[in-house]
């Protein structure tokens, strides 16, 4: 009988441990399903085959998802400085460049742009200078967000914290895929192809799950997200594709999901020109 009760406390014991092993796993898949987005049936699907769970960043179904763990593939000394919070409605920055920054909004702002204008961001980065003509024609709420954010300086000193060479994308508007603005805006569109130059919003899984974060496409393998095309371009790089592309081929291939830059890459201010 004793023998028999050893027996059965081992066998608990090693079904204690295997639990606690797929749960691990079922957390490290379901955190993986943030920011950029993983889809739904697929995130399911590796939820299910967690016991013989690989995660490849080059297939398909694992190159939407965009989660960065904070601190694991993210320098330690990489850390964007904070700004003041703006309670209730956020009105309209100054557009002079003299606003005071602000990196926590209760609410998204209003619309502050004018649609009929054209609107340029100027991203001046530790590697360069990257020019985007804005897209206000067939995404003016979008451009709206990121004109009004950037004008707020919510982007100054952020960084580039992501480089996926399996989808030729890099990403930006934080320290890591655990920063936001505070508010998420409504998806405006979808049936989007990516081509190289883009500038494309980021967001979870989910609809409407945008706020600050962004990834320029820096070469052709970002179609692979053509049959989603739910991440809303709106913009074109028009000056400095070459730094974008040479930002990616810091790739260290460390870390989740692609990887993060051999070295920090900065975004010291982003500057929005209208006419």
């Amino acid at each position: 009988m004793g023998t028999d009760k050893r027996a059965r406390q081992k066998a608990n014991r090693e079904r204690a441990r295997q639990e606690r092993i797929r749960k691990q796993k079922f957390n490290k898949v379901r955190k993986r399903g943030l920011t950029l987005g993983i889809g739904i049936p697929v995130l399911i699907a590796a939820l299910f085959g967690i016991s013989n769970y690989v995660m490849k960043d080059s297939s398909p179904t694992a190159s939407v998802d965009s989660s960065v763990p904070a601190g694991d593939s993210v320098p330690a000394t990489q850390e964007t400085l904070p700004g003041r919070q703006i309670t209730g409605t956020t009105p309209c920055p100054k557009t002079d460049g003299t606003e005071e920054r602000a990196t926590i909004f209760e609410k998204a702002p209003a619309m502050c742009i004018d649609p009929a204008k054209s609107y340029t961001a100027t991203f001046n980065t530790s590697e360069g200078v990257i020019e985007v003509a804005l897209d206000t024609k067939k995404t003016p709420e979008t451009v709206n967000n990121f004109v009004s954010l950037s004008r707020y300086k919510y982007y100054d000193t952020s960084y580039i914290f992501r480089t996926d060479t399996s989808l030729d994308i890099i990403q930006g508007g934080g320290s890591n895929n655990t920063d936001g603005p505070g508010y998420t805006i409504k998806d405006e569109g979808t049936g989007f192809k990516y081509a190289e130059g883009d500038l494309v919003m980021a967001r979870s899984s989910g609809a409407d799950s945008g706020g600050g974060q962004f990834f320029f496409v820096t070469g052709p393998k970002a179609s692979v997200l053509d049959g989603q095309g739910t991440y809303v371009t709106f913009g074109k790089i028009t000056k400095g594709l070459d730094v974008a592309q040479a930002i990616l081929a810091l790739n260290t291939g460390e870390g989740s999901l692609g990887g993060a830059p051999s070295k920090p890459v900065k975004i010291d201010t982003l500057v929005i020109t209208e006419k």
